[in-house]
């Protein structure tokens, strides 16, 4: 970036081709009369050997001058400098894997529909803390919050449907385990996103009072229920082993899942499919934005030396020659 501090100084340029519009007329109207005993004299005062000195001399001083008013205009140049500051947020994805998010209501399933667009959440996001906690019967930190979304992804990758034995839905524990990941978080906002498709039926902590638990640490929670209306195609073991998709009501505890967002000052989303759970995703990241502060500095650097140098140069070296071997013959 090139600037002039004082720009105004510029205008004396104008000036310069006054200046040589005058010299030229000086030397067309210079026109006199001497008497000189030989044409040999005359040749060696006003030769062409001479005309150049003197010309050397003039464009010699011209440009000293236009160099100097460049040095008054003060040239400098400047780079910008930015700098950035983030007041992150800390974000905990608490997921539900029961068995029930088994159900195919969603493409491929529930879990890897949920799985599939939390991946897509973690990758708009900048400069945010995330963490993973997943939870059925019991509840479990798969990863601490954390600016390693690629270490993130790869472990929520990694997560399946619970094993039937420890089948179930403990939300209120979900939310105690991932209120005591954020409560000693110094970021400026603290939210968690609980996704479940069931009713809370395990668990030693009811999910009114994990609520409370998150608003008495400034948690915000938003709640997605997740599965279509009505019947959806639930997946039954069988001891043999085999797996067969079954028909079956959708019970996802509304009431719950919309009081826990209420008290904490979020917000309850239903999702009947994957589109519409990954319009959710979107929305709750957009109402969760980042602030970036921004200062942009410029530092400038002064160049007028290398003109005013140059300028001073030309005139003493003009001046010099004028008064010495150009001087001018009396």
């Amino acid at each position: 970036m090139f600037y002039f501090a004082n720009w105004y100084f510029l205008f004396l340029l104008l000036a310069v081709p006054s200046i040589i519009w005058w010299y030229r007329r000086k030397g067309h109207r210079k026109e006199a009369t001497f008497r000189f005993p030989s044409i040999h004299l005359i040749r060696e005062i006003s030769g062409s050997k001479q005309k150049w000195k003197v010309q050397t001399l003039f464009w010699m001083k011209l440009t000293a001058i236009a160099l100097l008013i460049l040095a008054l205009a003060r040239p400098q140049s400047g780079s910008n400098t930015r700098e950035f500051s983030t007041e992150g947020i800390d974000i905990i994805l608490v997921l539900d894997i029961s068995g029930s998010m088994g159900a195919i209501d969603f493409k491929p399933n529930r879990m890897e529909a949920a799985k599939s667009v939390a991946m897509n959440f973690i990758e708009g996001r900048k400069d945010d803390r995330i963490g993973l906690v997943v939870f059925a019967a019991e509840s479990f930190l798969q990863c601490p919050l954390t600016i390693d979304y690629d270490v993130l992804k790869g472990l929520l990758k990694q997560v399946t449907i619970v094993e039937q034995k420890y089948d179930g839905t403990a939300i209120g524990m979900a939310i105690a385990n991932a209120v005591n990941r954020l409560r000693d978080s110094q970021a400026k906002s603290h939210v968690m996103i609980l996704l479940s498709d069931g009713r809370n039926n395990a668990g030693e902590l009811d999910p009114s009072t994990a609520a409370n638990m998150a608003k008495a640490f400034d948690i915000k929670i938003y709640t997605i229920g997740a599965g279509k209306r009505g019947q959806a195609p639930y997946p039954v073991q069988f001891p043999d082993g085999h797996t067969e998709y079954r028909m079956m009501d959708v019970e996802i505890d509304e009431g719950i899942l919309n009081a826990i967002a209420q008290t904490t000052g979020g917000k309850y989303f239903r999702a009947t499919d994957e589109k519409s759970l990954s319009t959710i995703y979107n929305e709750i990241s957009k109402m969760e934005k980042t602030e970036v502060k921004v200062k942009e500095f410029t530092n400038y650097n002064d160049l007028y030396v290398w003109f005013l140098l140059p300028g001073l140069l030309l005139l003493f070296i003009s001046a010099g020659l004028s008064q010495s071997i150009w001087r001018k013959m009396p």
